[in-house]
């Protein structure tokens, strides 16, 4: 019983811990799998583990021949949760992508768009890119052959249910390896 006591109280310290963010990760172009921003003026990068030990807290992805998808997750705020997504369409070098028109998010896109949910196991709130909640990302590298994509990105995002609650995003950065 004492065992099981241990376990349980390492367990809930383990989740319950939050590492204090003091600065943004570097912005680097070398696949090393940092992602950060601003939310609202607060530092934010991924933290914890997902419901499983081998969800990961930061990928990118293909999602077709010239679109890319990068999720940045947040488990370190327990019980609230937070999650990026930017989905870059039409994406063949480094450059400016914008995020200024109307889309639904994955797996409804039809257009590039950033995204930002807080959620304690429903969504409290979703906030993505709009024609009038706008924003951009700028690829610094994008690389096929070693499957690296590299930039920076910032957005103003409105509330799917409430367009007049929005978030703003500033200071984003990523350099991650592409699945």
């Amino acid at each position: 019983m004492k065992k099981i006591l241990a376990v349980a109280l390492a367990f809930s310290a383990l989740v319950s811990c939050k590492k204090e963010i003091t600065e943004l990760p570097p912005a680097t172009q070398t696949g090393a799998n940092t992602f950060g921003a601003k939310v609202a003026g607060e530092l934010w990068t991924p933290q914890g583990f997902g419901v499983a030990a081998t969800a990961p807290i930061l990928e990118a992805r293909f999602g077709g021949p010239t679109s890319v998808f990068i999720n940045a997750r947040n488990f370190g705020s327990s019980p609230t949760e937070t999650e990026f997504e930017i989905y870059l369409k039409n994406i063949v070098a480094p450059g400016t992508y914008l995020l200024n028109q109307n889309t639904g998010k994955y797996p409804d896109q039809t257009a590039s768009y950033g995204y930002y949910i807080k959620r304690r196991f429903n969504p409290l709130n979703e906030y993505i890119t709009s024609a009038s909640h706008t924003g951009k990302v700028e690829v610094t590298r994008y690389d096929v052959a070693n499957k690296i994509i590299s930039g920076t990105f910032e957005f103003t995002a409105a509330d799917q249910d409430d367009a007049s609650q929005t978030v703003t995003v500033t200071e984003g950065r990523f350099d991650v390896t592409i699945q």
